[in-house]
């Protein structure tokens, strides 16, 4: 028997159990939730679910992976609504990387929009 996969969002949860299912179509809940999900999609280098999930009036037309970045942790430090019954969110976050021997983080504050009950990253202010 194989141990189940966790996460890469480092929710604790198994990918099955955490954002497997909103990578294959099911809605985020949260704010926070598409926020997890969509660090395990550039994790995963999954862009079909980045532009899924990116707001049409800020979507760029491709998203771009470099083979080379590999994002390694996520840490939530904070978050504004965005819940079930919110139609606006924000969540603020740092993601770690590795790029050879070089690290790094990328410090975020992220909004998002709930339309028609889907949440959508709209855009973010690098901190």
């Amino acid at each position: 028997m194989t141990d189940p996969v966790r996460c890469p969002c480092l929710s604790g949860n198994t990918f099955d159990a955490c954002c497997g299912p909103l990578l294959q179509g099911a809605a985020a809940p949260t704010a926070e939730r598409l926020m997890r999900s969509r660090y395990t999609a550039f994790s995963l280098e999954d862009a079909g679910y980045l532009l899924r999930t990116w707001h049409p009036t800020t979507r760029p037309e491709t998203c771009e992976f470099d083979p080379e970045l590999s994002w390694r942790r996520l840490v939530i430090i904070d978050r504004v609504a965005g819940g079930p019954f919110d139609r606006e969110g924000v969540v603020e976050f740092e993601a770690y990387w590795r790029q050879g021997a070089e690290r790094g983080s990328l410090h975020e504050r992220s909004r998002f929009v709930r339309e028609e009950r889907q949440w959508y990253y709209l855009d973010g202010e690098v901190e």
